[in-house]
């Protein structure tokens, strides 16, 4: 039953690469994929591994990897949701609003910069979701802007590589106690630089990025001026607000983040109700949490729970111990064990579990490894450990939580993000981890 659970993912891997030759929403494979995966380690009385690494009960470890799930995807519901009710009320008009410029090039820098900085101080998934917002009204034709997006993707894993609270990847190396904020930063900021800005002079070299933005549903004497509405700069600031006010929630707390998600939700809702209060029931409807529930794709957060449950399949399957209580070790985590025999130098490895990361979901990857190495805080291995991992997905579409969210938010196909974006990804993330290699040698 351990093959059928590898061959399972397997084939709805692969149905979800070919989505678009299959004609079948990526989602489909995607739920078949995780419930399928979970039953055939339940049909195959297949031992299971918990948090602990010893053998355990399905029924705990399935629902203990469930609830990981659940906040990621409330998470990630109460970002959309935000996000769109400032939509609704054209917030970041205010913002698109000021930037004046359809020079293609041009453009693309202001987007990146603002993803790289937006994601270290929110994370990559909730820039992203603001970003690909804000290219909706600068870039209105989408051939277009599925480049610009795709990039930002790029931007936004390289932005949340430095900071603890940018990727769900550095915040597991964080609360772990492998890296302190003060380290990531110091160690990880210029080759985030580095992984940013390589794709980014490259890409605005092509001829994609040349000549203007084509202009789409704006008239021709305003420009791509857009008329505010009541409470726009309002919610706009709440929203983004309590965006930012998250992480930090976090850290006053300790509770999960989406636990500020909720919070930073309701004061905004709570605001956008009250700044309608007075307008009759039909206009009032127009701006409402409702329609911006309303408006979220619901198939990209099944996507998202179809591939986080199939992964916790392989994640938490035993390839060794048989008892309940025993030690004993996941799939993943013996693969991991494996790399690191085949491949003794651990900077390779490391550079390959970026790879891999961008194929398999990087937590697991990163769970594994802390799993692995015995190092000292703020060890060079960690910060290699956090870059990889957090920029290593941005090779494929679904590679990472913010790829995840572009790819349901603009239907970007996986194989024409290989052809156009993945070499670019590619070179930014090497180079990046070139720079790394060589401040550990020079520098520290």
């Amino acid at each position: 039953m351990l093959t059928g659970v590898i061959v399972c993912f397997i084939i709805g891997y692969v149905a979800i690469v070919f989505e678009h030759p299959l004609k079948i929403d990526k989602t489909v494979p995607a739920l078949l994929m995780g419930a399928l995966c979970w039953a055939f380690v339940s049909l195959g009385h297949l031992p299971v591994v918990d948090a602990h690494h010893h053998i355990g009960e399905m029924d705990s470890v399935l629902l203990h990897h469930i609830g990981k799930v659940a906040e990621i995807l409330f998470f990630l519901i109460g970002a959309m949701t935000i996000v769109e009710l400032i939509d609704l009320h054209k917030g970041f008009s205010v913002i698109t609003n000021r930037i004046s410029t359809t020079k293609k090039t041009t453009m693309l820098w202001i987007v990146c910069i603002l993803a790289f900085f937006l994601s270290a101080t929110l994370d990559n998934l909730a820039s992203t979701i603001v970003l690909v917002s804000l290219l909706r009204r600068l870039v209105p034709d989408k051939t277009e802007r599925l480049w610009f997006v795709s990039l930002a993707v790029i931007a936004a894993n390289a932005g949340g590589a430095w900071s603890p609270i940018g990727d769900v990847t550095t915040t597991m190396l964080w609360i772990g106690k492998k890296v302190t904020t003060g380290g990531l930063i110091t160690h990880l900021v210029l080759p985030s630089i580095v992984c940013l800005i390589v794709p980014v002079m490259l890409a605005s070299r092509l001829k994609v990025f040349q000549g203007h933005i084509t202009a789409g549903e704006y008239d021709a004497e305003k420009g791509r001026q857009s008329e505010l509405v009541l409470g726009s700069k309002r919610i706009l600031g709440f929203g983004l607000g309590g965006l930012i006010f998250v992480p930090i929630f976090k850290t006053i707390t300790h509770l999960p983040p989406y636990v500020g998600m909720m919070l930073a939700l309701g004061v905004v809702w709570l605001v956008s109700e009250l700044v309608h209060r007075e307008e009759d029931f039909d206009k009032k409807e127009m701006y409402t949490a409702h329609h911006a529930l309303s408006r979220i794709e619901m198939s990209s957060i099944l996507f998202f729970l179809g591939i986080l449950v199939a992964v916790t399949a392989l994640e938490s399957v035993a390839v060794s111990g048989l008892a309940v209580g025993e030690e004993g070790t996941g799939l993943l985590m013996s693969l991991a064990e494996s790399l690191q025999a085949a491949v003794p130098n651990e900077n390779i490895v490391v550079m390959l579990l970026g790879v891999l990361s961008a194929i398999i979901d990087n937590v697991p990857l990163v769970a594994a490894s802390m799993g692995m190495y015995t190092v000292p805080t703020d060890s060079s291995l960690w910060h290699f450990i956090a870059y990889a991992a957090g920029t290593g997905g941005s090779m494929l579409i679904i590679g990472s939580a913010a790829g995840v969210a572009a790819m349901g938010m603009e239907k970007i196909d996986f194989i024409w993000y290989f052809k156009n974006i993945t070499w670019l990804a590619a070179l930014g993330f090497l180079a990046g981890g070139l720079t790394f290699v060589l401040m550990q040698s020079f520098v520290f």
